[in-house]
């Protein structure tokens, strides 16, 4: 099955931070969920994706939260710089290799004001997390792409198996 995952869950350095937040070597994640990750990685025909590197922003960027998660999005970064336009276009490339490709799930990562399937941060700065999504996310399920976190990795498993 091909999926698209969020490159910084892969190891790749495209957080806000420079950082990645891998779940091969994230200390957090039991032995066997990364056994689970890598069998994922190993069965399936993986497309890595970054909607925030896509969309324009640097590495690192200043961190970025969704203030109004409704038409019109906004999306400001912490010093107050609107970049909505960013996080769209974003969102719309993963649609559109999800559409090229025939992808109909993505792993990506929570609570992200691109990636977030569950849970957002409130716009705020104050790491208040409210239920949401990103914006990268919401188009991907208002497409009928079904959109999974990494800590959701058993239920993508299942949904692997069940689709195949």
């Amino acid at each position: 099955m091909k999926i698209l995952v969020s490159s910084c869950l892969l190891g790749e350095d495209v957080r806000y931070d420079g950082n990645n937040s891998s779940i091969a070597f994230d200390p957090k994640f039991p032995f066997s969920l990364k056994e689970l990750f890598m069998d994922i990685l190993c069965e399936n025909e993986i497309y890595s994706f970054c909607p925030e590197v896509a969309g324009g922003l640097p590495i690192p960027r200043i961190s970025a939260e969704i203030v109004k998660n409704d038409k019109p999005f906004i999306v400001k970064n912490q010093e107050g710089l609107d970049v909505t336009i960013n996080f769209l276009l974003g969102a719309k490339k993963a649609l559109d290799i999800c559409k090229e490709e025939n992808i109909k799930v993505a792993l990506l990562k929570s609570k992200s004001p691109s990636c977030g399937n569950k849970e957002i941060y409130d716009g705020t700065f104050s790491s208040n997390l409210i239920n949401g999504q990103g914006l990268t996310a919401k188009l991907l399920e208002e497409n009928g792409i079904k959109v999974f976190n990494e800590n959701e990795l058993k239920e993508l498993n299942k949904f692997i198996k069940t689709n195949k």
